[in-house]
């Protein structure tokens, strides 16, 4: 293991240590200056144009050799010297423009088969020309990943290319609809390659390899692990982790799922990410419910293939073997966005002349009392840090509307229909229910900026989780408990959105 020695002791004694991002190879990367701009783009298309086999007639679609292992290698190690973020954006950029479909073959095929449609002819022609269309559906680009994923490393290459190509677009450096569709398409494949029937599911323990344990701890994203006594906690009596890893890659994590086994649904994180070592020796009878407070991608490439789905139901299976007794299943989540979304409201307010549509007048001067200043602009400034929780008056007052607030974010604002947060998003996919909302959930420096400390419950009662998947995909419905219904009537009731 990086920086550490094999045995208990270096566990027990040394912090953990995250390991450098390693350095891509040298490649073709030039020296600064418009003449090295335009010398890496002439080098760029050529090598696309070798690299990217071309599509071969319809007939001759079975009797064409494929490209030279060589030309997908060239591509790759071209790819791994571009030091740059941008280089490589570039690159995807103009395999994306320049590599997709032939519309003009898709116009033709198209028409064919509308003109074939017209006309009473025999299945099979009609069959025939739809399966030239789908044909000519299929952009060059695919051939490329198709045959890269045969190298030695291919797939794992091709995970990487994609986390490049979801960064560049988050920063903007190379956008359109044809980033999108072949983001579309890359994600389409490593969706084949990784479905469930190719996973494996494994179990953490204390005595797991160093390895394992080193990768599981670097990945957790929800609640950072501090040090070895802290992942020992994680992995001892009465909690769970469990990872998936690929069936031609065992003992490398993809994506990770950290269970609480506890009495009840928990309603803070404390209780679980402790700081004291819990009790030796599990008691099953005093476990009545298994609560998903983590699960973390390894990947960032593999964003949106649901291994996250897959691996919450096969852990229900594996839970419901070791405890058959064990019916209650509930996440404990986070809320990330919550204090970004609360602030945006606060300065479109401020800006509109001061109007306040999000609490009370009482509440607005409890606030004002407390802080001393106007209610929107105090709070501005309270929420962007975390100094407000030291205030217990100032903690009262902004429970009850804070509240409200927050099962309106969760529950009411949407992107395209489905729930705007996306862990909400996430968990109602799998059919859960918005359950209970927690205040003072998550006092950590991250619970507080990112969610004024507030946690919720999706609750997965398995004989419903079908129906409410169902209902939330088809239907955008999502199915809420009473308090949830609850305090989103307070806040159509109060707020004025």
């Amino acid at each position: 293991m990086r920086g550490f020695g094999p045995g208990l002791a270096a566990r027990r004694l040394l912090p953990l240590r995250l390991p450098r991002q390693p350095r891509r190879p040298l490649g073709p990367r030039l020296s600064s200056g418009p003449a090295a701009a335009g010398a890496l783009e002439r080098a760029m298309d050529e090598l696309l144009r070798r690299a990217v086999p071309s599509v071969p007639a319809y007939e001759l679609r079975e009797k064409t050799p494929a490209p030279a292992e060589g030309q997908c290698a060239d591509f790759v190690s071209f790819y791994g010297g571009l030091a740059e973020v941008a280089e490589r954006a570039e690159l995807l950029g103009r395999l994306a423009q320049g590599f997709g479909v032939d519309h003009g073959q898709v116009a033709e095929q198209s028409a064919s088969v509308l003109q074939l449609r017209e006309q009473p002819r025999e299945a099979a022609v009609l069959l025939q020309a739809e399966d030239r269309l789908r044909y000519a559906l299929v952009p060059r680009y695919r051939g490329l990943f198709h045959h890269i994923s045969k190298l030695d490393g291919g797939v794992r290459f091709l995970v990487q290319l994609r986390a490049d190509l979801l960064e560049a677009q988050a920063l903007k450096l190379v956008e359109g609809p044809h980033v999108r569709e072949m983001n579309g398409v890359l994600k389409g494949m490593l969706t084949e390659w990784f479905s469930s029937g190719f996973l494996n599911l494994e179990r953490v323990t204390w005595h797991s390899s160093c390895e394992v344990l080193q990768k599981v701890s670097e990945s957790e994203a929800v609640h950072p692990i501090k040090n070895w006594m802290d992942i020992k906690r994680r992995v001892g009596p009465y909690r769970r982790c469990y990872f998936f890893s690929h069936c031609v890659n065992p003992g490398e994590p993809l994506v990770v799922l950290h269970v609480a086994l506890t009495g009840d649904v928990s309603s803070n994180i404390q209780a679980i990410v402790k700081d004291y070592p819990p009790s030796e020796i599990e008691e099953k009878n005093k476990i009545a419910a298994a609560i998903f407070y983590s699960v973390s991608l390894t990947q960032q490439g593999l964003q949106g293939v649901e291994l996250g789905t897959f691996l919450i139901k096969r852990v229900v299976k594996e839970l419901q073997k070791e405890f058959p007794h064990l019916e209650t299943f509930s996440s404990l989540s986070p809320i990330p966005g919550f204090t970004k979304w609360l602030l945006g409201l606060l300065n479109s307010q401020a800006k509109d002349h001061g109007r306040n549509e999000l609490f009370t007048d009482s509440e607005c001067k409890e606030i004002s009392e407390i802080t001393g200043g106007s209610t929107n602009e105090t709070l501005k400034v309270f929420l962007s840090s975390n100094e407000w929780v030291k205030s217990e008056k100032l903690v009262r007052a902004l429970q009850a509307p804070l509240m409200r607030l927050c099962a309106w974010y969760l529950y009411g604002e949407k992107h395209r229909g489905y729930a705007l947060n996306p862990v909400a998003n996430f968990h109602l996919q799998n059919g859960a229910v918005m359950w209970r909302i927690n205040w003072m959930a998550d006092l950590s420096l991250k619970g507080i900026t990112s969610s004024c400390g507030l946690m919720v419950n999706y609750r997965y009662y398995l004989e419903e989780t079908a129906t409410n998947s169902t209902n939330y995909l088809s239907s955008k419905n999502i199915k809420a408990s009473e308090q949830v219904l609850s305090l989103v009537g307070q806040f159509q009731k109060n707020s004025k959105l």
